[in-house]
Order: C-alpha cells, then sequence, then structure tokens
C-alpha cells in the first residue's frame, strides 16, 4: 500500500509537500528503499556521480528555479536525523525572495548512497563543491542545519572564496563533545540504533530537540526513519547512520569556528539544549553540554564578521517553529 504524507507542519508547514500517511494504524508499513525509495520530496531529484575514497556513490539533489532570479544561489544543507525534504518551507521562501535554491542529501543521507566505507566531513565538503561545479555556480549563500552547520564551518574553512554569506541555523558542534562523551565503539551504537523503536524516536527528538510541533508534524521523520527497515539493505543504511554518529564525535570544528572570515549568522533556539552523546558521558558532565546560545554568541564574539540571534520559546527546528522570524533574519542578513 502506497503512503501518502499530509502537506502540513502547522503554521510553519503550510507551504510544504511533505506529507503523512492517511493509512489505518493497523495497516502494515510498506518498506522504503534505503534511499527514500517511496518517501516524496518536495521537488524534482537529481543524482550527481561522485566519488569517494575509491567508490562510486550518487548524491541526490534538488535544484529549484527562483521565482524573481536576482542572480544568487542558496545551498541548503540538512542536518542529521531529518531528509531534506524538511526545508521545503525555507526553500518555498527563498526562491520566492529570488534566489535559486540548491538543496543536496549528502552522501550516506536521504535520497543519497550510503557507503560501504565511513563518512567523513571533508568528502561531504568536496561533494558539496562538486555540485556546486556541476551546477555551474561559482558562489553560493549557505544556510545549514544541525549536522549541516558542521559541514557548512567545513566548507567555510576549506573553501571560502566559493560562499558569500554563512547561516548557522541551531547547528551541532560548537563544542568539542570528545571533551565530555567517551569514545563509543561502533558495533556498540549499531546495536543500540537498531533496537530503538518508533515511539522511543519520536520521544528522543522532542526531548532532545525541544521540538516545539505538533505531534503529527514528527511523523515524516519517523517515517523516514523506520519504514526503511523493511528494506534488505537496511544494515548497510544502519551502519551509513552510525558513521555519521561517529563522524560528529571524531571530527570537531568548534575550534575552526572562530577562524572563519566569512559573513556568518548564528540562529539559536533559545530552548536547544542538543548535545550529541550526552547520555554517554559522565553525569557530572552532562549538564555543561549543549548551552548552545549561549556557545554560539561566545564564538561569534570571536570572530571577524559574526552575530549570534536567539530565538525565545524554540527548539532545535529553528525555521520550522518560528518561520517568520526566521525569514526576517535569513533575508535581511542575505540581502546585507
Amino acid at each position: 500500500m502506497n503512503r501518502i504524507f499530509l502537506a502540513a507542519l502547522a503554521a510553519a508547514l503550510l507551504a510544504s509537500q511533505l506529507t503523512s500517511t492517511n493509512a489505518a494504524e493497523t495497516a502494515p508499513r510498506e518498506p522504503y528503499g534505503i534511499a527514500l525509495e517511496g518517501f516524496a520530496y518536495p521537488y524534482p531529484v537529481h543524482l550527481l556521480p561522485v566519488v569517494n575514497d575509491g567508490e562510486q556513490l550518487d548524491m541526490a539533489y534538488m535544484d529549484v528555479a527562483a521565482a524573481q532570479p536576482n542572480g544568487r544561489t542558496v545551498v541548503l544543507l540538512h542536518g542529521r536525523n531529518f531528509p531534506s525534504s524538511y526545508w521545503a518551507p525555507v526553500i518555498k521562501m527563498l526562491s520566492e525572495a529570488g534566489f535559486r535554491v540548491v538543496v543536496p542529501d549528502q552522501v550516506g543521507f536521504g535520497k543519497s548512497s550510503k557507503p560501504t566505507g565511513e563518512l567523513h566531513f571533508d568528502n561531504l565538503a568536496r561533494n558539496t563543491i562538486a555540485l556546486l561545479d556541476h551546477l555551474e555556480i561559482n558562489k553560493a549563500e549557505i544556510v545549514a542545519h544541525s549536522l549541516g552547520g558542521m559541514l557548512g564551518v567545513g566548507i567555510a574553512r576549506a573553501y571560502p572564496d566559493r560562499l558569500a554569506h554563512l547561516v548557522l541555523t541551531a547547528p551541532i558542534g560548537l563544542e568539542d563533545y570528545r571533551l565530555y562523551v567517551p569514545p563509543t565503539p561502533t558495533e556498540k551504537m549499531i546495536e543500540t540504533e537498531d533496537k530503538l523503536t518508533a515511539e522511543a524516536y519520536r520521544k528522543q527528538l522532542q526531548t532532545n530537540y525541544a521540538i516545539k510541533l505538533p505531534a503529527e508534524a514528527i511523523t515524516p521523520f519517523i517515517e523516514a526513519r523506520f519504514n526503511i527497515k523493511g528494506s534488505p539493505d537496511y544494515p548497510r543504511w544502519l551502519r551509513a547512520f552510525v558513521s555519521s554518529g561517529q563522524m560528529i564525535y571524531r571530527e570537531p570544528v568548534a575550534h575552526e569556528i572562530p577562524l572563519i572570515a566569512t559573513p556568518t549568522l548564528f540562529i539559536m533556539g533559545a530552548d536547544d539544549h542538543n548535545a550529541p552523546g550526552r547520555p554517554l558521558a559522565p553525569e557530572a558532565l552532562r549538564s555543561k553540554m549543549g548551552l548552545n546560545a549561549e556557545l554560539a554568541k561566545q564564538l561569534a564574539a570571536k570572530m571577524p564578521n559574526a552575530r549570534a540571534e536567539v530565538i525565545p520559546e524554540t527548539g532545535h527546528l529553528v525555521f520550522l517553529e518560528a518561520p517568520e522570524k526566521y525569514r526576517e533574519l535569513v533575508l535581511s542578513f542575505l540581502g546585507r
């Protein structure tokens, strides 16, 4: 049975074409493929061949034209637990403001290939630049969220001439998690993730991300994660997902952020205290982790051209929870 997803994420997602199931709760799930075959995206998806560590892969992306072009392009970088389709309302907002909008799924995520090897931020950065080259885009604005913020930092450091502005939306990686959390074996992480249920994952999202959206607005994220369990390739997806967690831990960017010269705007949710690995940290250290809004302010003060904006009563999904304020901040900043 095909799934039809409701095109709504409360008021913040009126423009979104994300959909949610209308089948009975007791109906069996039709499994997605591990490249999210069967999960609808709001715009056509294209594939770019890339090679990472000798492995031939495909990088999926959406390329949305501007309503009335201003000659500029925004690249949207997604987080770890979300398919890039969740950017739908931001894509619409930017397109209507005159920007071409390029929205990749990084390798290992969404509709892109799941590699057999490990994920690394430098490979993801090179893939993103290869996509810009393929689309003949010399310079772009980068708007990133969560894990995408760590990638955005890597791109700004390695390819500073390729971006004009950097917007870090509720980024993770503002602290070095190795200072708090002991290393965890990959096989142990795979075992833990494999045991996670859909309901436990929903609670995890609501708790870790302080999500203010209605419960039904989170359902597409649950579906995207758990409908792939029926795929015969699920073990490969699971290993790639765990590899992304190890990448966050092993490849910190906090020490590089103050070195970014690109004009940078942090947009933080005041209630977002997400800190990957916190449950594994010694109890005495857990309260010291995830002070993200304060960390953003401290880092911005060290940077040559940056500022931090904190939106009250907002969690990790800033652009969905406070869409009007987010629009105001982003368009004003990109208009500088």
